[in-house]
């Protein structure tokens, strides 16, 4: 029945998306020309520290989300990530008329993944073309740029605005406007300063009109105040028929959780980037994506699959950045979802494809955790356990953040493990004896401590690990969940081989707890969920993630087993897209591509959303991006698909199988040693 549903979901995604996918839909970019403002989803150009996102409206973004800025307002009485100042707010007008949705024809939008852009481009009438660009700048963390061309078909005047406006929530808003005199060119700075919902935040940011030299000499820009919360600045033209004219704005946005100093910041990081000039930013940027890029995953003989994974890569590569020590939440920079916190999704999901790919990024999610272990450490306290306990969602501090009302803040416990079986991939895959000494052992002893004080030693084989909330969040409050237990033994067992690495002597009490844990079956041998499941349904993948990625279950009859029993449990709608990725990379692994591949397109496809296909968390879910889901995907395309596995010794290769529709699939970039895999 579920293959019947899914090939009707298939089929009708496939219908209304003819127009798309009969030209062969290009491998890096994403292109819309039927934009509806009623059911439009917007697709997120970041740097890993400021995410834009998309609107359906010309000159406009929905949101500009800033990474590490966290206040208390809103749902659950935690952290919120907060909306930034619109930095490229803007509007353009033609001979006195405002461009906007109801008069422009041939509206078009197109996501450029390979470089990381978002350009626009429509009709003014019979008047002009007009397009923009905007770009997150990859090589300036706190920086964006909008570039926008305008080529004349009639005589006509022009007037671009640069918008500065503080979102609701801010308060005590503070405008200023400052022109520096330079002798090639007037420096024209629009900035706002606010405090956040609490005061507890300084947030502020800056932009400036950016204008091209073969233009002559600069337009003489205005300022304008409207009101307390916007102010603008504007400059006019006058562009003859068959001209093109550019300009541009450019803008840094950053708050005091990021600086000692964000109002001067902001205003000496947009002088900087107005006086790189608009080519070398856009070159420099450029080149920085080129790099990210050298790691990939490329699919021969299904084009639509190729758009998609790099569609997924591109999203998670934009979401983290190396040298912070931020972490993602489930919708990265995308929105304001899930408050911009952190959970097991990064660690689980997000996480070991990053670490294959890029170590040198992935370094900053785990640094993330470091940074907040002793906070782990007073949560443990706090519930009666030693070691360190972390918080189901995390945030700025590392304290619990999850709201009251929800069970998996106080119950929901392989998080801990998750964390410190993340920090022992990381030595794995970098073989940094160094990190793991200084970094890597603290976490690993600490979650092992926990997991040594956690379960209840009811006799051999029955060190029980009680009252828990499961990965499969349906379950709750039940004992033995069988990837909670799991998890927790992989733990202790990652502890004690670092320990050896590190020639100390692990606690003989991990092992020991390691081996009495129990993993509870059915009495035909299928791995039960936890100690009272008989059979329900299930939110998500639980049981399965004992064969990978926790390598508790090594048997391939066994696997196959829990796989197509669990399988039948997962309903059509409700349930989040990585559990079908971890079907498709078990099922790669056990030799058979077509299931495994029913699997990869079951993860995604009835998740898509329009103009631009991106994710949401369901099917037919309507929360985009959300890049745990892409996570678990990549890691079936890296792990499954493609056979790497994480060892102590490094990344290896191991059996696996590709779908007929593939000729071949290249894994480049891979690991400190950038190798390139080929699997036929």
């Amino acid at each position: 029945m579920k293959k019947q549903i899914f090939s009707v979901i298939l089929s009708t995604f496939l219908i209304t998306s003819t127009a798309t996918i009969a030209q062969q839909p290009d491998p890096w970019k994403i292109q819309a020309t039927n934009i509806d403002p009623a059911n439009y989803y917007g697709i997120t150009v970041a740097n890993g520290m400021v995410g834009i996102v998309s609107s359906p409206e010309p000159f406009k973004v929905k949101d500009v989300v800033l990474a590490g800025a966290y206040d208390l307002y809103g749902r659950g009485r935690v952290s919120n990530f907060l909306r930034s100042f619109n930095l490229l707010n803007s509007y353009l007008e033609v001979d006195g008329r405002r461009v906007d949705k109801g008069n422009v024809s041939n509206m078009k939008q197109e996501l450029d993944m390979r470089h990381a852009s978002f350009t626009a481009s429509f009709n003014m009438g019979d008047k002009a073309a007009i397009s923009y660009t905007y770009y997150s700048l990859r090589h300036l963390p706190f920086t964006v740029l909008m570039d926008v061309t305008v080529t004349a078909t009639k005589d006509i005047t022009i007037t671009g605005a640069s918008v500065m406006e503080a979102p609701d929530a801010l308060k005590d808003v503070q405008n200023y406007y400052n022109e520096i005199d330079r002798p090639h060119t007037t420096i024209s700075l629009l900035t706002s300063s606010a405090k956040s919902p609490t005061g507890k935040l300084l947030m502020c940011a800056s932009n400036s009109f950016m204008f091209s030299e073969a233009h002559g000499s600069e337009p003489r820009v205005i300022h304008e105040m409207w009101d307390n919360n916007m102010h603008l600045v504007k400059f006019s033209r006058k562009i003859k028929a068959g001209e093109t004219y550019r300009y541009s704005i450019v803008g840094s946005s950053i708050t005091s959780a990021h600086h000692d100093d964000p109002l001067n910041e902001a205003e000496r990081m947009t002088i900087y980037a107005k006086l790189q000039g608009r080519d070398r930013l856009i070159e420099f940027h450029n080149k920085a994506w080129d790099e990210l890029w050298k790691s990939d995953i490329i699919i021969e003989g299904d084009a639509q699959s190729q758009q998609d994974v790099h569609s997924m890569l591109y999203h998670l590569y934009s979401f983290v950045r190396e040298g912070t020590a931020l972490s993602p939440s489930p919708m990265g920079l995308s929105g304001l979802g899930y408050n911009g916190h952190v959970f097991w999704d990064t660690e689980l999901w997000m996480y070991p494809s990053i670490l294959v790919l890029h170590p040198e990024i992935a370094k900053s999610l785990v640094e993330y955790r470091y940074q907040r272990l002793e906070a782990a450490k007073r949560n443990a306290f706090n519930r009666g356990y030693k070691g360190a306990m972390f918080p189901w969602e995390s945030a700025e501090t590392g304290v619990e953040e999850t709201p009251v009302w929800a069970l998996s803040g106080p119950f929901e416990h392989h998080i801990t493990a998750c964390v410190g079986i993340a920090a022992w991939n990381y030595y794995c895959v970098t073989q940094d004896k160094q990190w793991l000494k200084e970094k890597g052992w603290p976490l690993l002893s600490a979650t092992a401590d926990f997991w040594a004080s956690r379960v209840e030693r009811n006799g051999p084989g029955k060190y029980d690990i009680k009252n828990v909330v499961a990965a499969d969040e349906w379950a709750e409050n039940v004992d033995n969940n069988a990837f909670t237990n799991a998890a927790a033994k992989a733990n202790l067992q990652f502890a004690t081989e670092a320990a050896k690495v590190l020639g100390i002597a692990p606690d003989a009490d991990w092992i020991n707890v390691a081996n009495n844990i129990p993993i509870l079956k059915f009495p035909d041998g299928i791995t039960k969920e936890h100690a009272a499941y008989n059979g329900e349904g299930i939110k998500q993948a639980d049981v399965n993630l004992l064969a990978y990625p926790l390598k508790e279950i090594t048997d391939p009859k066994l696997i196959r087993k829990d796989l197509e029993y669990y399988e039948q449990r997962v309903p059509n709608e409700g349930t989040p897209a990585m559990t079908q990725g971890v079907f498709a990379l078990l099922y790669s692994r056990l030799g058979d591509g077509e299931k495994a591949y029913h699997w990869f397109k079951d993860a995604y496809v009835p998740n898509l959303n329009p103009p631009l296909r991106v994710i949401a968390e369901t099917k037919g879910g309507t929360n985009p991006y959300f890049s745990t889901g892409a996570g678990g995907i990549i890691q079936a395309m890296l792990m499954g698909f493609g056979g790497l596995d994480i060892t102590p010794k490094g990344i290896v290769q191991v059996k696996s199988k590709l779908p007929a529709a593939w000729k071949s699939l290249t894994l480049t970039g891979v690991g400190t040693e950038k190798k390139t895999f080929v699997i036929k």
